[in-house]
């Protein structure tokens, strides 16, 4: 399990990195103004949910792996919760530039989602 962890860990840091390196690149070449969340912590927090979802899930699979499914859907609830606190300060308005901030979190939010989904999908197959 330690060595499957270890290469998860590097393929999510790399798709992540990857993903940062464009999007900043990106929002660098067409926008100028000062956002309310730094584009790194967005990719932080994504990174550390899709991290926390898949080691909680591979974790349960080992103990007990007729329930994962219930597991996966309970986290993912969970994920949408702190998504949505996370984004409490857009929802209140302390942005000026909203909508550039909600696509800074959503794009990056739905990607790694799909890096997760597939992680987790190839990892299910084996069990």
């Amino acid at each position: 399990m330690g060595k499957e962890m270890g290469v998860f860990l590097v393929k999510l840091l790399a798709f992540a990195g990857l993903l940062f390196a464009v999007h900043f690149y990106i929002l660098l070449q067409l926008f100028s103004g000062t956002l309310y969340f730094p584009l790194w912590g967005i990719y932080l927090f994504n990174a550390a949910l899709v991290l926390a979802v898949y080691v909680v899930l591979r974790w349960y699979a080992a103990q007990e792996s007729k329930n994962v499914f219930k597991i996966f859907l309970m986290l993912t609830i969970a994920k949408m919760a702190l998504v949505i606190i996370f984004l409490l300060p857009l929802f209140l308005k302390k942005s000026d530039h909203t909508l550039v901030e909600v696509f800074n979190f959503f794009i990056p939010y739905f990607l790694l989602l799909l890096f997760e989904t597939i992680a987790i999908n190839k990892f299910l197959q084996k069990t």
